[in-house]
């Protein structure tokens, strides 16, 4: 089955995680996370299948993060609430997103691509 590769172009990150998938000839679908970000129903999905908390999936180095003053908004708020705000602007997710249907893996890092899509 192909992976699911949310991802956004210009993002350095998601070029490294584009071209290790390549290099290691790994079917996947690419999706631009802001151009079609993820619904709220498929993140809470994400997040229920990474294992990881909802705030993991926050791009707190983002521009818009920041702007929207979000490190305050999600310190209180429930997994349903960050998965709306997620959903309503691609730019504050964290990405990479990739998934299988069954795993999933945020951001890139060669030891976790290596050990999840292998």
């Amino acid at each position: 089955m192909a992976l699911t590769f949310y991802w956004y172009p210009k993002c350095g990150t998601c070029q490294k995680a584009k071209k290790w998938l390549d290099a290691h000839d790994i079917d996947y679908t690419s999706i631009h996370i802001v151009e079609e970000p993820p619904t709220k129903e498929q993140l809470l999905d994400l997040i229920s299948k990474s294992g990881m908390p909802p705030k993991k999936f926050f791009n707190t180095s983002g521009k818009k993060y920041r702007e929207q003053n979000m490190k305050e908004k999600i310190k209180d708020a429930s997994t349903e609430e960050m998965a709306e705000w997620l959903a309503s602007d691609g730019m504050l997710i964290k990405r990479p997103i990739v998934m299988d249907g069954e795993k999933v893996t945020l951001g890139f890092k060669e030891d976790t691509f290596t050990e999840t899509w292998l």
